[in-house]
C-alpha cells in the first residue's frame, strides 16, 4: 500500500487472548501502523501486558464500560491497543451466549456477505490503469485511488484510471491528510471529468474549518477519516458539517462499543457511516463485518467500505478464513467474532 503516510509491505500486528474463569477465550487484533494511528507493535504489547492487562484481571469481560473507563483513565490514545481488548471481550461474550457479535450489537440488518470497494495504492499510471482494470474485471464497482503525494501525479494518475476503466465503475480519492484546503479544492475541480464520487480525508487532521471549507466547494461528497478517531472529534466533524459520511472501524476507534457509540451520535445528525480499514487480518476484518451488520447507518451499500485486509497478505492466522471471493467478504453465524485464531500460525510468525 503506497499512500500520503508512505509505503506500507510488511503487517506488524498484535494478536492478544483473553482467558476466563470460565473457561471460554476471546481473541482480539490490534492493527497498529505508527505512520498512521501512532502505534507500534512493541509499545502496543508493553501497555497491554504492564498497563492495561493488572487493571482488568478480575473483571467481568461483560462490563465494558468499566473496561473501557480502566483503560482510559490509565492511558490516552492507543485506540489499537484498547480495541483489541474491547474485541476478545465481545468474542467471549458471543461464544457464553452462543451469539454472534452482530447479534449481539442488535444486528444483522443486512446481508451476511458485503460488497466492498478495493483501496488502491498511489501508484504510477501505468501500473494503477493495469491495477484498475484486473480489480474491475474482479467484479469490483467501486475503486479507492490514493493521492495525497503530489498534485500533479495524483491527478493524472486518476484521470488515467477513469479513462482505463470507463465511465461505469465509481472512483472515490483517499488523499490521507496530504493535502491543504486549497491544493484540495483544485484537485476536485482538476478531476470534475472523472467523475469522482467521494473524496475522503482531502485534509489534515484537526482542520475541519478546513474539511468543512472543501466540503462547501467542491461537487464530490467528502468522507473523514483520519480527522476522527474518536467519539469528541466525531462531534467536531458534525459541529462543523464538515463531512457527508465519517469512516469508522474498531481498531481506529477503540474498539466495537465506541464504533457504534460514533455511528450512532451520526445517525442522529442525518450523517452516513461507512467501514475503513488499516488492512486487518482475519480476526479485525470479522470485527469490522459484525459492526457492518448491525447498524443500519453503517451505510456500506451507497458508501462501500473496505474489508479486504486479509486478501492483502501472504498468510491467513485463523483456521476458517473470512470467505473473500472479488469483492465480497462474508461473516458466517458462528458465535463471538466466529474466528478461530490458529496460535501455531501466529507463533510461527511471530516478531521477536
Amino acid at each position: 500500500m503506497v499512500s500520503a503516510l508512505g509505503k506500507h509491505d510488511v503487517s506488524e500486528y498484535l494478536l492478544l487472548r483473553v482467558e476466563t474463569d470460565a473457561g471460554i477465550d476471546g481473541a482480539g487484533e490490534a492493527t497498529v501502523t505508527p505512520q498512521w494511528s501512532g502505534e507500534t507493535i512493541w509499545g502496543t504489547q508493553a501497555i497491554v501486558d504492564h498497563i492495561f492487562a493488572p487493571l482488568l484481571i478480575g473483571c467481568d469481560p461483560y462490563d465494558l464500560d468499566t473496561i473501557h473507563h480502566r483503560m482510559d483513565s490509565a492511558a490516552t490514545g492507543n485506540w489499537f491497543a484498547k480495541s483489541a481488548i474491547d474485541m476478545a471481550c465481545w468474542d467471549i461474550r458471543g461464544k457464553a451466549e452462543q451469539q454472534p457479535i452482530y447479534a449481539l450489537l442488535g444486528g444483522p440488518v443486512r446481508s451476511h456477505s458485503i460488497e466492498c470497494r478495493f483501496s488502491m495504492g498511489a501508484y504510477p499510471v501505468a501500473r494503477a490503469c493495469d491495477r484498475a482494470v484486473e480489480l474491475v474485471k474482479r467484479g469490483f464497482s467501486t475503486i479507492k485511488v490514493k493521492v495525497g503525494t503530489g498534485e500533479r501525479e495524483d491527478v493524472d494518475r486518476v484521470l488515467a484510471v477513469r479513462n482505463a476503466i470507463g465511465p461505469s465503475p465509481c472512483i472515490v480519492i483517499d488523499a490521507n491528510c496530504g493535502y491543504d484546503t486549497e491544493t484540495a479544492i483544485r484537485v476536485a475541480r482538476e478531476l470534475e471529468s472523472a467523475s469522482v464520487s467521494l473524496f475522503e480525508q482531502p485534509t489534515p487532521r484537526d482542520d475541519y474549518y478546513g474539511l468543512a471549507e472543501v466540503r462547501r466547494e467542491i461537487t464530490p461528497q467528502v468522507m473523514a477519516d483520519d480527522i476522527c478517531f474518536d467519539l469528541a472529534q466525531a462531534r467536531e466533524c458534525l459541529r462543523h458539517e464538515a463531512c457527508d459520511v465519517i469512516s469508522v472501524y474498531p481498531g481506529k476507534n477503540g474498539g466495537l462499543s465506541k464504533s457504534m457509540q460514533i455511528v450512532e451520535l451520526a445517525e442522529e445528525h442525518g450523517v452516513a457511516c461507512s467501514i475503513g480499514s488499516n488492512l486487518e487480518l482475519d480476526v479485525g476484518s470479522a470485527a469490522m463485518c459484525h459492526l457492518v451488520l448491525a447498524h443500519c447507518n453503517m451505510d456500506v451499500e451507497n458508501y462501500p467500505g473496505d474489508i479486504m485486509g486479509p486478501d492483502y497478505h501472504s498468510v491467513r492466522v485463523v483456521k476458517e478464513p473470512l470467505a473473500i471471493a472479488g469483492p465480497t467478504i462474508a461473516i458466517t453465524e458462528r458465535p463471538g467474532l466466529g474466528m478461530d485464531v490458529d496460535w501455531d500460525i501466529v507463533a510461527a510468525h511471530a516478531i521477536d
